[in-house]
């Protein structure tokens, strides 16, 4: 089998609009905190989400819940070990390296939250670290306005 590196890796237009209706659309979570895909490369993807009234943590300061932007970056470290995954194995059919993701899982997860997250448009950022043929490594980081550092977190994903 001959390795791609992953500077050199061009996604197929199929491959991309597959990852997008299965990050966007088909997980259903993804949908109601409305993350949407910005970037995808083979070792680090960015996606957006909107605030609005559902995702609130804290009524009086209407800032967004905790919970929410750890599960955006849970979400987006998915993302990434996805993007990996399908770097990784360009000599299969689109259809095969899809249906790989069918078998991710998040093992462990750590965020630590810097800030108060108040504004309009968040930024999820993801990279993977390192890809096992078991075991997926990541760095996250979660930005508010202005390129403010809201949270950062680390993340092990099972990818077999």
């Amino acid at each position: 089998m001959k390795k791609t590196s992953p500077s050199t890796v061009v996604y197929e237009p199929e491959f991309m609009a597959g990852l997008k209706l299965i990050f966007e659309e088909n997980i259903c979570f993804n949908r109601v905190l409305g993350l949407r895909i910005d970037r995808v490369a083979p070792t680090e993807v960015s996606c957006h989400m909107t605030m609005h009234p559902d995702l609130i943590g804290h009524y009086g300061h209407q800032r967004l819940h905790g919970g929410v932007i750890a599960s955006c970056m849970d979400g987006v470290a998915g993302l990434a070990v996805m993007a990996a995954l399908g770097a990784k194995h360009m000599d299969e059919p689109i259809a095969k390296r899809l249906q790989r993701f069918d078998r991710l899982g998040t093992i462990d997860m750590r965020v630590d939250y810097l800030r108060q997250a108040i504004g309009e448009r968040f930024e999820v950022r993801a990279q993977v670290l390192r890809l096992g043929s078991r075991v997926a490594n990541l760095q996250m980081s979660f930005w508010g306005p202005g390129e403010e550092l809201i949270a950062t977190g680390a993340a092990a994903f099972i990818v077999s």
